[in-house]
């Protein structure tokens, strides 16, 4: 029998994560990220993270509201500035968050190795730029390379498509990115899904994510967001 637990409410999935623990966010920018988790984590009040995460935050919502709300301690991500990451940029900037850069393939390695039980693996990225300061070198093969250590996470909050009664899960296209190896590299995962099917519901060739790997999962079904009356839209904003 699976041992995944499946809350009410996302409330009551994060009750329990503590102060100072590390937190692995699955997504990529907006798509993929469990918006409704976070929220519920920012009403739970937890604080001193340190989040890991492609992005930085986008715009007010999300990873962002966390930022700034300034329960984040420090960040760890690939992509900490763009267009619309002004809430990181203004908390880095006045040295209120910690920023660890660590390249996109690295970061997606090193989750992989937590979950994999490796170690610590080289890999070149970063060689001979300052993101190598302080690490480990060795040459293999006539090449430099850069020793890495696994990112191991308290939880993993993560966003999938459909999980079936025991917790498997599948994703929706490229909201699927970080998500798998986030739930691999946690002492444990929360999931919201849009829903759950019984068991047999999901093709065995489709599950991307046994359920081993999911402690709990939360159905909140999927808001499609309808388009504005063009007139109405333009006579609000005007």
């Amino acid at each position: 029998m699976s041992r995944t637990q499946f809350p009410k409410d996302a409330d009551a999935a994060v009750a329990d994560i503590a102060d100072g623990a590390t937190v692995l966010i699955g997504g990529f920018g907006a798509a993929g990220q469990p918006v409704e988790l976070i929220d519920a984590l920012l009403r739970q009040g937890a604080k001193d993270l340190t989040v890991v995460n492609n992005n930085a935050g986008n715009g007010d919502i999300g990873l962002a509201a966390l930022l700034k709300a300034r329960r984040v301690r420090k960040i760890v991500c690939s992509f900490p500035r763009q267009s619309d990451s002004w809430v990181f940029d203004e908390l880095y900037r006045a040295g209120s968050i910690e920023l660890e850069l660590v390249p996109q393939g690295n970061l997606a390695e090193r989750l992989r190795a937590a979950g994999a039980g490796i170690g610590a693996f080289y890999c070149p990225t970063a060689v001979g730029t300052p993101l190598a300061q302080g690490k480990e070198s060795r040459v293999i093969d006539g090449r430099e390379y850069l020793l890495e250590y696994p990112i191991h996470g308290d939880v993993a909050l993560v966003k999938a498509h459909v999980a079936d009664a025991m917790g498997n899960l599948v994703y929706r296209k490229t909201a699927r990115n970080f998500g798998p190896v986030m739930a691999a590299a946690a002492r444990r995962s929360i999931v919201q899904v849009d829903d759950v099917v019984p068991v047999g519901g999901l093709d065995p060739e489709h599950v991307v994510t046994p359920a081993i790997y999911v402690d709990q999962v939360v159905r909140i079904p999927h808001r499609r967001e309808s388009r504005p009356n063009t007139q109405e839209h333009q006579e609000a904003v005007a």
